[in-house]
């Protein structure tokens, strides 16, 4: 523990998971495995999008990004930890740190707002599945993913410079396996409430607006669901959301319930455990949620192992 000012912070110790010495060995592996998973599922589901010729639409266009997130999002926050298991002085430098926070922010913002546009996506294919080629185009596309990175960018930056033009100056020990703002904010020893603003209103306003415009689309994308006459028409429809439904509804959820927990029962340990859902859970789920409930991505992954030459095409 270091009892100084922020001029002579040079590094933090992380916590990590959990404190035992005899679980950093078994924590080790496990989460290695899962990091393991996560880039192969997301570089799989890379792959797959950016070469098939019959998954160059929309839908997998914002699917390739969503993979390129999650993958980023577990590389920030993964090599770090895994480290950290197998050396006795869990610690990452002040310029280290701030990058880590960085970088997670980027990466979390741009999910929200990227399954925020798959929703929209979702609905324009369902609601006005004639004019899906020219509302959502090409160029809106590319339009949408870019306006998501600079946001996620400009959120993280303003964050994390509020974050860490903080004074630091009772103890460089986070409470947590990587450097996140709340744990941050409570090592120090200066009036926090800009940063605290700050962070609150992002996290607030990011959720809420990318939230409603997943229940919104969800909900006329029901309403024109239920409109089809045909059990089959329905269940076909009903069945090109269901990936999407699934991965928003475990991301959002955890978020949720990190945010709407009561603050009696809230602790940075509860924290803890919600981060390792959404850093490192999630992105593991999503590329098995979109493979193994998605027939066109389970075709375009049999084509490509049958007949790889023919699949290798990019279009």
């Amino acid at each position: 523990m270091i009892s100084t000012n922020l001029s002579h912070v040079t590094t933090f110790i992380l916590i990590g998971v959990s404190e035992r010495q005899e679980l950093q060995l078994p924590l080790f592996f496990i989460f290695l495995a899962i990091y393991g998973v996560t880039v192969t599922g997301n570089v799989g589901i890379i792959t797959l999008t950016s070469i098939d010729s019959r998954l160059q639409t929309p839908m997998y266009f914002f699917l390739r990004h969503l993979a390129i997130i999650n993958l980023g999002n577990s590389t920030v926050i993964a090599p770090q930890m895994l480290v950290n298991f197998l050396v006795e002085e869990k610690t990452i430098s002040y310029y280290g740190c701030a990058t880590q926070l960085g970088g997670f922010l980027v990466f979390i913002v741009a999910e929200i707002f990227m399954l925020a546009a798959m929703a929209y996506d979702r609905y324009v294919a369902i609601c006005n599945p004639l004019l899906y080629m020219v509302v959502v185009s090409r160029k809106v596309c590319i339009l949408l993913v870019i306006l998501t990175y600079i946001y996620s960018l400009t959120t993280a930056v303003t964050v994390t410079s509020c974050v860490f033009s903080m004074s630091y100056c009772s103890s460089n020990v986070i409470n947590h396996f990587y450097c996140d703002n709340v744990p941050l904010l409570a090592l120090s020893c200066s009036d926090t409430y800009i940063p605290e603003t700050a962070v609150f209103t992002f996290s607030g306003t990011n959720l809420f607006f990318s939230m409603i415009i997943v229940i919104v689309s969800y909900f006329f994308i029901i309403l024109a669901i239920l409109r089809i006459r045909s059990a089959e028409g329905r269940k076909k429809a009903f069945s090109t959301c269901t990936s999407h439904m699934t991965a928003v509804t475990v991301f959002y959820g955890t978020l949720l319930f990190m945010y709407l927990q009561p603050r009696s029962n809230h602790s940075l340990d509860t924290d803890k455990m919600a981060s390792v859902f959404y850093t490192l859970v999630i992105p593991m789920l999503n590329p098995m949620i979109y493979s193994l409930r998605n027939k066109d991505v389970k075709e375009a992954l049999k084509r490509m192992l049958t007949n790889p030459c023919q699949t290798f095409k990019i279009t």
